[in-house]
C-alpha cells in the first residue's frame, strides 16, 4: 500500500521521520483551532480574495466527502451531509486558523443523478472555471469509494485535472466498510491508475472518517500542500 507522506525522502531516513512528526503536530494543533465557515459561491463572482492557499475537496455525490471534511477539523457539523445526493450546489470555503493559513473549499457532487441537466452543466462549468483558474488552489483532493474504485465520473474529473495540470490527490473513503483484501485490491488498481495520469501524486490515502483511519496524514498532507 502506498503510503500517505510525501515530504520527498526515504521513510527509513530518521530525519525525513522527524520532519513527518513534525509536520503531523502541526496539522493537528492547526486543526485544532479555529475552523469557520467563510461563504457558499453559487458563481464565481462571490469567490472571496484570493489571499490565502485553497485546498479543494471534489468526489461524487455521496462518497463521504462531507464525513471527511468534518473528520479532519475534528467537527461535527462544519460540513453537513445531505440525505439528498448532489444537493451541495455552490463553493464552501472554510478558513483553519487565526490568522487564516489555508482554506478548504467544499466542490458540489458529481454523478449527480437527479438533478436538472441545466443544473448540472451549470456546477460543472463552475467548478471547471474554479480549478483552472484559481490562482491560489495548492493541490486537489478527489475522494474515491472504496466500496466502488473509479467510476466514469471519476474518471472524467481526472481528466479534466490532468488537462488543467492541476495537481490532485486520490483519497479512498469509507475503508472501513470493505474487507482487507477487497481494500488491498482496490488500492492496488488505484495505485496503478495514478501512474497514469500526469497530475495525480502518487501517494495515496486510505481513510475512513467514521473509523479515523489515515485522518491525521491526510491532515498533515493537505497542510504540506498548502504552505509548501
Amino acid at each position: 500500500m502506498t503510503g500517505p507522506d510525501d515530504l520527498g525522502a526515504d521513510d527509513a531516513d530518521p530525519g525525513h521521520a522527524a520532519a513527518a512528526a513534525a509536520m503531523a503536530e502541526d496539522a493537528r494543533r492547526l486543526f485544532a483551532g479555529p475552523v469557520t465557515f467563510l461563504l457558499s459561491a453559487p458563481q464565481l463572482k462571490f469567490l472571496p480574495d484570493a489571499d490565502v492557499p485553497e485546498i479543494a475537496f471534489a468526489g461524487r455525490s455521496n462518497v463521504g466527502k462531507s464525513s471527511l471534511l468534518n473528520a479532519l477539523t475534528g467537527r461535527r457539523s462544519i460540513a453537513r451531509s445531505s440525505v439528498t445526493p448532489g444537493r451541495t450546489q455552490e463553493l464552501n470555503f472554510f478558513e483553519v486558523g487565526e490568522p487564516v493559513r489555508l482554506r478548504l473549499v467544499d466542490m458540489p457532487g458529481y454523478g449527480f443523478a437527479k438533478a436538472p441537466v441545466k443544473v448540472v452543466e451549470r456546477w460543472k462549468a463552475l467548478v471547471r472555471t474554479y480549478l483552472r483558474g484559481r490562482p491560489v488552489l495548492r493541490r486537489t483532493l478527489v475522494l474515491i469509494d472504496s466500496r466502488h474504485g473509479i467510476k466514469p465520473p471519476d474518471a472524467e474529473m481526472m481528466a479534466m485535472l490532468d488537462e488543467a495540470a492541476v495537481g490532485y490527490r486520490l483519497v479512498l473513503t469509507k475503508a472501513d466498510k470493505i474487507k482487507a483484501s477487497e481494500l488491498a485490491a482496490t488500492v492496488a488498481a488505484l495505485a496503478a491508475e495514478a501512474r497514469r495520469h500526469p497530475a495525480a501524486h502518487p501517494a495515496l490515502h486510505v481513510t475512513s472518517a467514521e473509523k479515523g483511519m489515515g485522518i491525521a496524514e491526510l491532515r498533515a498532507a493537505v497542510l504540506a500542500d498548502a504552505t509548501g
